[in-house]
């Protein structure tokens, strides 16, 4: 794991630790130390630690006019022991809706397993943005992930599951992936690239 990095395409455009607004502004990185972990493997020091210790991201864009957010995860995301989003809701999503962020994107390519628990943060999540017109979409999920997500009614309140897989999002623009995404949510695009 510690040779998987964050996607780095976008690092012209967008840098978290250069965003005032963004909860890992000033951050610094190494790229030689490695000392953040998912149980015993180590990971690259590039990912965030936001909170949760089975469960790391990476801020990969924000447009605060357009109000998205473009979010890679990896690791495991463990609600039933570790209550992942609740770190994922309070320490990372809410930092970001307080600067009217709405629609989140999260890029699960690295999210090797899904262990659900109770769905009141993601209840709660979906009340703070719907009045926006805002949704949180998952993208890449593996079946046995979305399986389990289904199986604790996730889909009442995130957007996940085969349409929103096999993106191929790194050859694509943020703004593109968003209206991608807006087309599949609101049924004018029934395919992905």
């Amino acid at each position: 794991m510690h040779d998987i990095e964050p996607w780095w395409g976008w690092r012209e455009e967008y840098s978290a630790e250069r965003d005032s607004k963004s909860p890992f502004y000033g951050r610094s990185y190494s790229e030689f130390q490695f000392t953040s972990r998912i149980y015993n493997y180590y990971i690259h020091p590039q990912w965030d630690f936001f909170g949760s210790e089975t469960l790391y991201a990476k801020l990969l864009f924000v447009d605060y006019r357009q109000k998205f957010a473009l979010i890679e995860l990896i690791g495991e995301w463990n609600d039933c022991i570790e209550n992942d989003i609740s770190f994922l809701k309070r320490d990372l999503a809410d930092a970001l809706i307080e600067h009217n962020v709405s629609r989140f994107v999260f890029f699960c390519d690295n999210v090797l397993n899904f262990h659900g628990d109770e769905d009141c943060y993601y209840e709660e999540w979906y009340d703070d943005i719907r009045d926006e017109n805002g949704w949180v979409c998952l993208v890449n999920t593996y079946d046995h992930v979305h399986k389990e997500m289904q199986k604790y009614r996730l889909q009442h309140y995130i957007h996940f599951g085969e349409v929103f897989n096999e993106m191929q999002w790194r050859a694509l623009k943020p703004a593109f992936i968003i209206e991608l995404i807006e087309g599949i949510i609101h049924g004018s695009q029934k395919q992905l690239l």
